[in-house]
């Protein structure tokens, strides 16, 4: 029985191929213009890399910001409810979700069984985001993938703002008074788990979190989360695709 979930982001795009509770294949591209065009394109070549004909596909279960546009699939399913699902197959001991998306961030407290309890999420605005850390990592000068081994070596400076129009301002003038990148980019992790810190503040964070979302590869971020937080900080090499996951696994 093959289900697909996709999983559509504000920056990107995450699609899961299934079978029988089995993941077979999953992909990330660009959400781009049009979330359908995308979508279409992608669940086009899932069914065709895998030698399969719609027909074959129980259903297709979308989540995320860009559902709505979705006429196409079998459901649409909220993506507080496929994080929980998702998190639960990835790690069965999880008890409280945060994932730090594109464009938003959220924390979700489940019970034993992995129904949600409670959630708080912040999509008002950037800070602490993905689209966040772009931003000043493109006035840094830097890719956002060297962002972990650069921070590993400085030593964290405050940064005051954490709106991304200002931060990006605070960081030009920064580099203007010689201070190095790499206490620059401690600091920015440092600000990005504040942030998240005041966030699962509003919660009950129980012990076993799982980290998902596009900055759950950032090993020194999860660093700095489980100090913080004082938590075990689970996380896994498909965390990206933990609310497509829910999706497949909901259809």
């Amino acid at each position: 029985m093959y289900t697909i979930g996709i999983d559509i982001g504000s920056v990107a795009t995450k699609i899961v191929l299934m079978n029988d509770k089995k993941i077979i294949q999953y992909k990330v591209c660009p959400s781009g213009w049009s979330p359908k065009e995308t979508c279409e394109k992608l669940v086009e070549d899932i069914i065709c890399n895998n030698n399969l004909d719609r027909k074959d596909i129980k259903s297709i279960v979308a989540t995320g910001y860009g559902r709505v546009a979705l006429d196409f699939v079998d459901k649409k399913i909220t993506e507080i409810t496929c994080h929980a699902k998702g998190a639960k197959f990835l790690n069965e001991k999880t008890s409280a979700i945060i994932d730090i998306g594109g464009q938003d961030s959220k924390a979700i407290e489940l019970d034993d069984d992995g129904r949600v309890l409670n959630f708080i999420m912040n999509d008002k605005c950037a800070a602490g985001t993905g689209r966040f850390l772009e931003v000043i990592c493109t006035a840094m000068a830097i890719d956002v993938k060297e962002l972990s081994e650069i921070a590993y070596n400085g030593t964290p400076i405050k940064i005051n703002s954490m709106c991304t129009v200002f931060a990006e301002s605070e960081i030009i003038s920064l580099k203007s008074k010689g201070v190095k990148k790499e206490d620059i980019a401690a600091g920015l992790i440092h600000s990005i788990v504040d942030k998240v810190s005041s966030l699962t503040s509003k919660i009950n964070l129980n012990e076993e979190v799982f980290f998902s979302g596009g900055l759950c590869n950032n090993e020194y971020l999860k660093d700095v989360l489980k100090s913080r937080l004082n938590k075990k900080i689970n996380t896994d090499n498909r965390a990206q695709f933990t609310g497509a996951i829910g999706a497949a696994l909901l259809g």
